[in-house]
């Protein structure tokens, strides 16, 4: 079945706030205001609270500290995200602006809290948020929580967790957990919408029929229930966030969801478009402009001929580029700005001209057949990996090798092999992840020039260390893991690129990490700094917030449509997809396929190979020659992925089998250079070789 979500286009509507936040905070503006009187509340509803009723609502808000969110008491932050943490700004396109206070997120074990100034420069939360609460002793299977194994369900009109676009009414398709491995701590509840939420609209979340593991319904909290219930006060704590309580209740009503039957209920609001990539958007019209005007100047620094029997020449170098980082643009710099504490508006400016590492590889069929036309490709390494990458595997040079493909490669500043030092940093004290975050967006802005770099006249490829070659055609995209998610956003942004493959992909981090072998060695270093599980898992979800900026995630409603500014339109990404993928979750990929519109090849997989009653839910099926995104699966015979919030087991990772296969390949190479799909699996399921 296909929702209303997938088959319209919505535009990002501009929401304006008359008020989001009951209390002042040092980082507000002089434009926000607080509420101090009573709202207006429903007169079928209203009623005054019992003085008993009073105890336990004054207890509740003394147990929450200052600026936090009062709905859940376990955690401040929680429930995650909310726009609890929201203040009015008129100078957002949203309305908003997150305001969360200089205690109000987590804490280290050296008593460090992150420092939210980052944060509070989003106009609203992730695209890609997974939404997070805490209630305790939640029986999962007795409130029936939707499973990712029948998105379907979690459309049903009693869907035990809902969430509501409020300004269309259209159900979000969605899946409910609670975490699998806390150590014996109280889990926490994660929901993750099975597509990308759009910019800059507000979304209400439901909940209703939980249990507790004693067969009890569970008990709303008092905060909650003062709002429900529509009790009246002349706490002007409470009464600041009453209008926007009522305005959700209202939402869910419409929607066929009575607030009398609600456990739990908050609503927040997606950041905009102009908030998750006008800073990219800079800093690439910055590079371009520069380019422009500057001679191309690079330097090779090694010609290694003949290096393998499918490489004709690998040449090595820097080209010459200029950072928006601060200093030298290396691992821990953040963007530079020209104010010292940057508003949600300020954009990055132009620092230091440096050195950008490339290697590009010639592969041997130019040498074979000098009459040989090559097409002009980027290659983007996977986790943590170099430009190298592209001279590893033998995927690449392979696929160069039978589609005339001349494949350069940079580095992803920011997850590369130079900014291992700088993750752990990042790991153990959450304040530095911006660096990570700005540098991630500064690695894709340095593709792109070395796009421009491989089409200019007198550019790389213009060196006679790349011999007598022929190279025309359209720039194309191919990368793995990491670089699959990377590519997503590389293709978003980039002016001159509208076809990639991207194998192993998916979006986004935040859905990714905790079912993703990789993680484990990462939630390592993180463990001693933050301790609980549950601030870990907070923290993944807080990161997505500006892991947006630098990944896949945050561009995923601006490639296939609503292109961005100075991009084509009509692109278009082939997705690999590895069954039962240790490293990166085919759930992922999913949410992904469906935020693009994506269609899927079909039969997905062979009977007895999934743990869905339909694969690929949501995804209309492709036929031979279409022209638009595709994904498809190739099933190495791996273990299925488990049910549970963790990663897959099994004695064989998939995770570079569908690279390795050539018929994988040969459909990539039609997808990217003929611009259809076709069908090389012959109408049934697609089967790979497991490779090494």
């Amino acid at each position: 079945m296909t929702t209303k979500r997938f088959l319209t286009t919505a535009t990002v509507l501009l929401l304006t706030v008359s008020a989001c936040s009951a209390k002042s905070d040092s980082s507000q503006s002089n434009d926000e205001t607080t509420s101090t009187s009573p709202k207006t509340i429903p007169e079928q509803v209203a009623q005054e609270m019992t003085p008993e009723f009073k105890i336990r609502v004054d207890k509740a808000l003394a147990k929450s500290a200052d600026g936090c969110e009062e709905l859940d008491p376990s955690q401040c932050i929680l429930p995650f995200p909310s726009n609890r943490y929201t203040v009015a700004d008129a100078t957002t396109p949203t309305g908003r602006r997150v305001a969360i206070p200089a205690e109000g997120l987590l804490v280290n074990a050296k008593g460090i809290f992150i420092d939210p100034n980052e944060w509070n420069r989003n106009d609203g939360f992730s695209p890609n948020s997974s939404i997070l609460t805490l209630i305790a002793d939640l029986d999962a299977k007795a409130s029936d929580l939707p499973k990712w194994t029948d998105l379907e369900a979690s459309l049903s009109n009693d869907a035990s967790v809902v969430i509501i676009d409020e300004a269309t009414g259209d159900r979000i398709p969605l899946w409910a957990e609670l975490d699998a491995e806390t150590g014996g701590e109280q889990p926490l509840l994660i929901v993750h919408p099975a597509v990308a939420l759009l910019d800059g609209h507000t979304y209400s979340v439901a909940m209703r029929k939980l249990k507790t593991t004693t067969g009890a319904d569970v008990v709303p909290s008092p905060i909650f229930e003062f709002y429900r219930d529509g009790y009246t006060s002349d706490n002007e704590q409470l009464n600041g966030r009453t209008d926007e309580m009522e305005a959700m209740f209202t939402a869910l009503s419409n929607a066929g969801i009575e607030r009398s039957t609600l456990q739990l209920a908050w609503d927040f609001t997606v950041a905009s478009t102009e908030n998750l990539t006008s800073r990219i958007l800079a800093v690439r019209d910055n590079t371009l402009e520069w380019l422009d005007t500057h001679s191309p100047e690079y330097t090779i620094t090694s010609i290694v001929p003949a290096s393998k029997d499918d490489v004709a020449v690998q040449v090595a170098g820097t080209f010459k580029l200029p950072t928006h980082l601060t200093g030298d643009g290396s691992a821990g710099q953040k963007f530079a700005y020209d104010s010292t504490a940057p508003g949600p508006n300020d954009l990055p400016v132009m620092g230091e001209v440096v050195d950008v590492p490339f290697i590009c590889q010639v592969p041997k069929v130019a040498v074979d057949d000098p009459s040989t036309v090559l097409h002009p490709g980027l290659y983007g390494h996977g986790l943590l990996g170099s430009e190298y990458e592209i001279d590893y595997g033998g995927d690449v040079r392979a696929l160069a090798q039978e589609a005339d493909v001349l494949f350069c490669a940079t580095k992803w500043a920011g997850m590369s092999e130079d900014d291992v030092g700088n993750a752990v940093v990042s790991l153990q004290d959450l304040s530095n992840f911006p660096t990570v975050a700005d540098r991630l967006q500064q690695g894709i802005v340095n593709m792109i020039a070395l796009g421009r770099l491989m089409n200019t006249t007198d550019g790389i490829l213009s060196d006679p260390a790349f011999g007598d070659i022929n190279i025309a055609g359209d720039l194309v995209y191919y990368g793995n893991s990491q670089g699959g998610i990377m590519g997503s956003a590389l293709t978003a942004v980039s002016p001159d690129i509208s076809r990639a493959v991207l194998g192993v992909p998916a979006t986004n981090y935040g859905l990714l990490l905790l079912r993703s072998v990789d993680f484990d060695q990462y939630e390592s270093i993180m463990e001693p700094a933050y301790p609980a599980r549950s601030d870990r898992t907070i923290a993944i979800s807080l990161m997505q917030m500006l892991w947006d900026r630098g990944e896949g995630g945050g561009y995923i409603n601006h490639i296939t449509r609503d292109p961005l500014p100075g991009t084509q339109p009509n692109k278009a990404v082939l997705m690999h997809v590895a069954w039962g993928d240790h490293q990166v979750s085919e759930l992922a990929a999913f949410n992904e396929a469906r935020s693009l519109g994506a269609k899927i090849y079909r039969p997905v997989v062979a009977e007895g190979r999934s743990r869905e009653g339909t694969p690929g839910w949501g995804l209309d099926s492709v036929a031979d020659g279409d022209t638009g995104s595709v994904i498809v699966i190739w099933d190495s015979g791996a273990d299925m992925i488990p049910i549970e919030a963790t990663p897959p087991g099994g004695e064989h990772d998939p995770h570079e089998d569908p690279r390795d296969d050539q018929v994988a390949r040969s459909q990539m190479a039609a997808f990217l250079f003929n611009g259809v799909f076709t069908d090389v699996c012959g109408g049934k399921p697609c089967i790979a070789k497991q490779s090494g």
